[in-house]
């Protein structure tokens, strides 16, 4: 039976090997819920990170002399297995990993092969950012390259991956970001583009905080989705007990 109910888990500041692995955890979750016949469960994880640069399965461009010199500037490095190139993620920035069983959600016409799905995905996360930038007055758009841009400069990197129509990873939407973390990288190895946020776009302090409500609108109107929250202790089981010690829910801060 299809369900089209997401739970929200709202986290705090995790620090992202920590994310890492949760994510892990849910998608094996998620697919042993599958295998008893059970469609039941799909999350959307709202979080921050510290600073740290992570690269995707393209991870061999990026040297470890690369990383020791990234790692010197005060943030973390992390090789991962999502799609695309090298980004940074930090404070005041909004992550959101959908952690989803895509058979809940793909438009039959979508259905015939799995890459077909996939890029579904993709174009309908593309969409919920520019539906949330939007609010704004903002016009995003599209590219070749996965991710949103407002005019030649990108607001919200997006890199997946999926194992068996689950997804991981997801977007990250610059709100109040300190943009001079990406001079020290081309962001997703993209010359001649630059990045930006909404606090730069509309000349005025956006928080993530602020953010959150918009995005979450336009993911429920984009996948046809019933958003639910996450109480406390619900969301307390889902993170293993070898990260509840790295894992912290909503309401915490960090400096940047």
């Amino acid at each position: 039976m299809v369900n089209n109910t997401v739970k929200i888990l709202r986290l705090g500041v995790v620090p992202y090997r920590a994310a890492y692995k949760l994510q892990e955890h849910l998608v094996a979750t998620i697919k042993q819920n599958i295998s008893q016949k059970d469609n039941r469960l799909n999350l959307l994880l709202l979080l921050q990170h510290p600073p740290v640069y992570t690269t995707g399965i393209r991870s061999k461009e990026y040297s470890v002399y690369e990383e020791e010199r990234l790692k010197k500037l005060g943030a973390d490095f992390v090789r991962t297995n999502r799609g695309g190139l090298i980004t940074f993620h930090g404070p005041g920035q909004l992550v959101a990993y959908p952690i989803l069983n895509l058979n809940n959600f793909i438009p039959q016409a979508h259905r015939r092969k799995a890459g077909l799905g996939m890029r579904w995905y993709v174009k309908t996360l593309e969409e919920v950012v520019i539906q949330t930038i939007s609010k704004y007055g903002l016009e995003g758009s599209r590219s070749p390259h996965t991710g949103v841009w407002v005019g030649d400069n990108k607001i919200c990197a997006m890199g997946v991956h999926n194992s068996q129509l689950v997804t991981s990873h997801g977007l990250a939407l610059n709100a109040n970001t300190d943009m001079a973390w990406f001079k020290n990288i081309v962001p997703c190895g993209i010359l001649d583009k630059g990045v930006t946020s909404l606090t730069q776009q509309l000349g005025r302090e956006v928080s993530v905080e602020e953010t959150t409500p918009h995005l979450v609108d336009s993911f429920a109107t984009q996948f046809g989705a019933e958003m639910v929250e996450c109480e406390s202790a619900q969301a307390e089981a889902f993170i293993p007990p070898q990260l509840q010690d790295e894992i912290c829910l909503a309401n915490e801060t960090i400096d940047r």
